[in-house]
């Protein structure tokens, strides 16, 4: 029934390539099928003035896509002279995302900011930019607590993300382009890896959904979560 000829409840495949950037202080390249996104973690020993003096740190976020990174050539952001309304909420999301894994009075007064650029793009962008995201910040924490700059390990659990929807009336895991852009429900779920909930998109395309199928997409994305959180956990050693 899918495009790809996938199960229902079958994952594209994943892997992850650490240490891709030479100067970032934590990297990675982190493949979802054919959605590949480059994450870098860059590590800052000042805050955003909202929170100097709270001996708490930052972690946030930017995004982008690469000009070819989809099917026809896309003008750079920055040939316009600002980021798209879609940039920017993404970003935040991702920023967001990636907080909601970290113990920020652990972290000390210091910012931490994840570079997501999609490469290629084949569905669920922001979903790779958070599960390669945490993967970059993960290395850069690692970093800090070698040299002693952190005494307790701020991060308190991985965070992972996966698409799921109704596509042809079925509840399918991870979408991939074709299956986005025809699915009449479309979701990103946002989960800790000890199974905390960070936060759920959900909207209806051409379809509205039941509190049934609701609990069928969840159990999906509980499950796709696990597998990248486990694919997270074999990255970062």
């Amino acid at each position: 029934m899918r495009p790809s000829g996938r199960n229902l409840s079958e994952m594209r495949p994943v892997s992850i390539e650490t240490g891709v950037m030479r100067h970032a202080e934590g990297s990675c390249l982190i493949k979802v099928g054919h959605t590949h996104v480059l994450c870098s973690a860059s590590l800052e020993e000042r805050v955003p003035p909202f929170i100097k003096g709270s001996g708490q740190g930052w972690v946030t976020a930017e995004y982008g896509m690469l000009p070819r990174s989809t099917s026809s050539r896309m003008r750079r952001e920055a040939q316009a002279g600002k980021q798209g309304g879609r940039t920017i909420e993404i970003q935040r999301l991702i920023g967001r995302a990636l907080r909601a894994g970290v113990d920020r009075q652990a972290m000390g007064e210091r910012q931490i900011t994840v570079d997501c650029d999609v490469l290629q793009a084949d569905g669920g962008t922001r979903c790779a930019a958070i599960t390669g995201g945490w993967v970059a910040l993960r290395l850069a924490i690692n970093k800090l607590m070698k040299a002693g700059d952190v005494k307790t390990d701020p991060l308190i659990s991985e965070v992972a993300a996966v698409s799921c929807g109704l596509y042809a009336g079925q509840p399918v895991l991870d979408l991939d382009y074709p299956e986005d852009s025809e699915a009449g429900v479309d979701g990103n779920f946002i989960l800790r890896g000890d199974g905390q909930l960070v936060e759920i998109q959900m909207s209806a395309e051409s379809a509205t959904f039941s509190r049934t199928q609701m609990g069928q997409l969840m159990d999906l994305a509980e499950a796709g979560v696990a597998q990248l959180v486990e694919a997270q956990r074999k990255a970062v050693g």
